[in-house]
């Protein structure tokens, strides 16, 4: 790419002027070539001349870069100490025949997201966490990295003995867990019910127990699937804590004296003795049944053995932070191949401007209340069932896509439906706007790479020529909102560039190569929303 190519010759430029020692390094870089924050100022811009300082002459470089810039590059100009590269019209002719994304990655990735529980409900938690997991196994895909996707899902546990006892009660598998919950906390006899119950889902040994433990668990899992097909996720493995569970215990015996001890009848994981910033933590309880910290550690196991993984990647809210320091910590010690492979990607929390939701106490947002509530208002707009589900789960997911993931969001209904600006539907909007110049040109003017001539290059031009270095970054960081905030500056200068000019005029030799780049930005466009997950409507 560009960037490599000028990051050469400023490499080759120092090494002249013996300035070695400012030499951009893989490991160390010295000084950074970025675009620069307005597109008059030019295509790429380095703080190599402000780097070197009194160390060197920045006259210099200047003079070296402009007697030998290549082809490419029509002119170099100084502003604010800065050096800015503007490439000629050819080289952006020439892009346009080839935006694909770069296939420069041989990672094997293991990404874990979404994660709902048999017998709760499939909130807008897991929705902020799907959006996002799936955002980076499409975008980290698509740089040419093996990916492996899982769900896992919390199908034992004191939560589904609550539920489960809720059931008996007579309560539906809706309002099981809470009501369950609520007794639990308030009620000493229900509390020790609820905790026989537990028992014996674990130990399989009550028949009736066991069949609404098993309808309730099919019944969960396949509203889940209806789920991830509206949001348009397939998974490669589901795991679940039933399995991880015992694989995680029998790794947690196998340590014990080791990596664990004893302590008031359970096992703990004293995490001060190996790591100092991270704590104790139990990961088999008095009754000898493990723990979510044991059955983490059997996840990794599972997942280590059905994938060679460079890297695991496990992606929940911030609110689980401290117990991934620990579990880092402690698969490191059990299984040593495994050290240094285990992320844990952490994102903020997504709210509704009635404040934070919580499953114990039943005060939550279901995935499909806020679709409808969101299709709702969209409807008012375009009275068409299908395509209002689509505007409305493309402007949800990138209402969670467009900022950093580690900060908490609180959904706009007003702004995240705006056709206009911040917006997905503005996404979806502007590629539909070109699909449909695209078609009223066909039979009237024929496209053409062959740029006109008296040519000036055009800001939608320098735009498009960013897209596969975004989506490699956005790759890298494992960072979609690099790529959202990208189409909106993208589909921003479309519009531009639509209100601007006569796109279609049999009058206008320029005609041809103009529809070149409405066809370019509809496909960076279709590229750049797929890898966020987010489909185009037939219309808008």
């Amino acid at each position: 790419m560009m960037r490599e190519k000028l990051e050469n010759l400023i490499n080759t430029a120092l090494k002249e002027l013996k300035l070695n020692e400012f030499v951009n390094t893989q490991f160390g870089k010295i000084y950074s070539i970025d675009y620069p924050k307005r597109m008059d100022f030019g295509d790429y811009s380095t703080n190599v001349g402000i780097i070197i300082g009194g160390s060197g002459h920045p006259e210099d470089i200047l003079k070296w870069l402009d007697e030998h810039k290549p082809e490419e590059v029509e002119k170099i100009e100084t502003k604010a100490g800065f050096i800015n590269f503007f490439l000629s019209p050819n080289y952006f002719e020439n892009v346009l025949k080839n935006l694909e994304i770069p296939k420069n990655s041989d990672e094997n990735l293991f990404i874990e997201h979404t994660q709902p529980n048999p017998f709760k409900a499939f909130h807008i938690g897991h929705l902020m966490n799907n959006a996002i997991g799936e955002s980076i196994a499409r975008i980290t895909k698509s740089l040419g990295a093996e990916v492996q996707t899982a769900t896992y899902h919390g199908d034992k546990g004191l939560h589904v003995a609550k539920a489960v006892w809720a059931i008996k009660k007579g309560k539906n598998l809706n309002e099981a867990y809470a009501f369950g919950n609520k007794a639990y906390e308030e009620d000493q006899i229900a509390k020790e019910e609820i905790i026989e119950i537990n028992k014996k889902i674990y130990d399989e040994s009550d028949p009736e127990i066991n069949q609404i433990y098993e309808d309730g668990r099919k019944e969960s899992l396949e509203h889940f699937e209806s789920i991830y097909k509206m949001l348009g996720s397939e998974f490669d493995f589901h795991f679940f804590e039933s399995e991880t569970g015992e694989v995680g215990k029998e790794l947690v015996e196998e340590n014990l004296g080791k990596v664990f001890e004893k302590s008031e009848g359970a096992v703990v994981f004293k995490g001060e003795n190996f790591e100092p910033k991270t704590h104790t933590r139990v990961f088999l309880n008095s009754d000898g049944l493990p723990t979510y910290e044991a059955k983490e550690l059997g996840i990794a196991k599972l997942k280590s053995d059905f994938f060679d993984f460079d890297k695991s990647i496990t992606i929940t809210a911030n609110e689980q932070d401290s117990f991934f320091k620990v579990v880092e910590v402690v698969i490191g010690e059990v299984m040593p191949e495994l050290k240094g492979k285990i992320m844990h990607l952490s994102h903020g929390l997504l709210k509704l401007p009635t404040g934070k939701m919580s499953s114990r106490t039943g005060s939550i947002i279901s995935v499909e209340s806020l679709i409808d509530q969101v299709k709702e208002k969209v409807k008012a707009k375009i009275d068409d069932d299908k395509i209002s589900e689509i505007i409305a789960l493309g402007a949800i997911k990138y209402s969670i896509l467009r900022q950093g993931i580690g900060k908490d969001i609180i959904f706009d209904f007003d702004k995240s439906i705006s056709f206009e600006g911040d917006s997905g539907p503005y996404l979806q909007y502007s590629t539909v706007r070109a699909r449909s110049l695209l078609k009223k040109a066909e039979g009237v003017i024929k496209l053409s790479n062959k740029l006109p001539e008296s040519w000036q290059t055009t800001n939608l031009e320098r735009m498009l020529e960013r897209f596969p270095s975004i989506v490699a970054r956005a790759g890298s960081e494992f960072a979609p909102h690099y790529v959202a905030t990208y189409l909106i500056q993208l589909a921003s200068e479309f519009n531009h560039f639509y209100n601007e000019h006569k796109i279609i005029d049999e009058k206008d030799p320029k005609s041809p190569y103009r529809l070149t780049l409405v066809k370019a930005f509809s496909e960076v466009m279709e590229m750049g929303l797929d890898l966020l997950a987010i489909k185009i409507p037939d219309r808008m």
